[in-house]
């Protein structure tokens, strides 16, 4: 296309970490510009959101459903051409089933929605517009994780037997929803947040991360939730064992309560000849250990020789050279990159190459709600196994 693609957004008003975290990712590559929103419930405080950023106040709306109706009634050559979500999860699946349904592409945070229902029907329309949803797992954008992946792919670990993944964080180690923290109060909201807390927020990153890896399907799994904190209404501690598809066994440990962690995800992964881990505060660096050899460190933006050399989806989606850390907005970016490529090949009538197509989509969408779904069934059963079926 010869022109950036117009960016739609609803949330993400004054004061909102993921809305900000949003536009800078989407801005990175100037393939994205923001033309209208409807950033928050409360229209004042969308029209001072606008006036920030400096969006025309014509295109700066009350609600969403103002916003999608009226870009839909644009010229072609106006209006928006994709809607970025950065809501609340309760507020996910109606605009973005609206602007489906009004010819828009769409950028969702996780999770999807609210319900595998409400997930499901997303799909469904999807499949039936042809539309392009990116669901922003964002772990899945940063070029060693997908190392790993086309490593496993390649079968250089031999047949995967282990995922061990954890995802620690001690912010909500006390009642901070009664502390003024609005982030942690809708989290906490089961009418806003939904079945699950820390499997819903963060769980759900870790078991996409461990599919996304190892290419395998999580079958079945054996939860145990815990809510630690007195007060609270959801989960906000879980262990769960995993089976996968390929035959593998895992754990996935989640908590919200790991006193004195930060943003603590990591991920191990073992096959029969070596294993490989990565670790979300060293992102640049990925660990491979074989059996009968020294430790191995493969680090972002490395020309190595063969075969050490690194898979075109590490290349595709690294930034700047070695020895520069990247993080989470560059792989946020990567995420946005790779979307606004699909839709403008799409739009051209040309098929998006394989690494432009690599980020989550619709699909992983609805394995994060059924796997939300799946734990909170476990966790309440006396059955050691509960199949994970869509």
């Amino acid at each position: 296309m010869d022109r950036k693609l117009r960016m739609g957004m609803v949330g993400g008003g004054k004061d909102a970490f993921i809305g900000a975290v949003h536009r800078i990712a989407a801005f990175i590559d100037g393939k994205i510009e923001l033309v209208c929103g409807a950033f928050s419930v409360d229209p004042e405080t969308s029209q001072l959101s606008g006036k920030e950023l400096f969006v025309n106040p014509d295109r700066v709306y009350g609600s969403f459903e103002e916003m999608i109706e009226k870009e839909a009634e644009l010229p072609e050559s106006e209006r928006m051409d994709f809607l970025t979500i950065v809501t609340p999860n309760f507020l996910h699946f109606a605009p973005a089933k609206l602007a489906l349904l009004k010819g828009f592409d769409v950028v969702v945070e996780k999770p999807m929605t609210l319900t595998l229902e409400e997930a499901l029907e997303l799909q469904k329309i999807v499949e039936e517009t042809g539309r392009t949803l990116c669901l922003t797992h964002t772990y899945s954008g940063y070029p060693m994780v997908k190392q790993a992946r086309a490593m496993v792919k390649k079968g250089h670990f031999g047949a995967i037997r282990k995922v061990i993944v954890e995802y620690p964080q001690g912010w909500l180690s006390r009642l901070t929803e009664k502390e003024g923290h609005a982030g942690a109060a809708w989290r906490t909201d089961p009418s806003k947040s939904g079945k699950s807390l820390a499997m819903g927020d963060i769980g759900t990153h870790a078991a996409h991360l461990a599919e996304y890896i190892t290419g395998s399907k999580i079958t079945e799994l054996c939860a145990d939730l815990s809510t630690f904190v007195p007060g609270r209404q959801l989960d906000d501690d879980g262990n769960v064992l995993l089976r996968f598809d390929n035959g593998s066994k895992g754990v996935l440990i989640a908590s919200q309560i790991a006193a004195g962690e930060e943003n603590a995800l990591r991920i191990r992964i073992y096959g029969e000849k070596g294993g490989v881990e990565w670790a979300n505060e060293d992102p640049n660096n990925l660990i491979v250990k074989m059996l009968d050899q020294p430790r191995q460190i493969y680090r972002t933006g490395n020309n190595y020789a063969e075969p050490y050399s690194l898979s075109s989806f590490a290349t595709y989606n690294t930034r700047i050279p070695a020895g520069h850390p990247e993080g989470l907005l560059e792989s946020f970016a990567n995420i946005y990159r790779n979307f606004a490529s699909t839709v403008s090949a799409k739009r051209l009538g040309i098929e998006p190459s394989e690494e432009m197509s690599d980020f989550p989509d619709v699909h992983d969408g609805v394995r994060g709600m059924a796997f939300i779904e799946t734990v909170v069934k476990s966790n309440a059963s006396n059955e050691k196994w509960t199949p994970f079926v869509i």
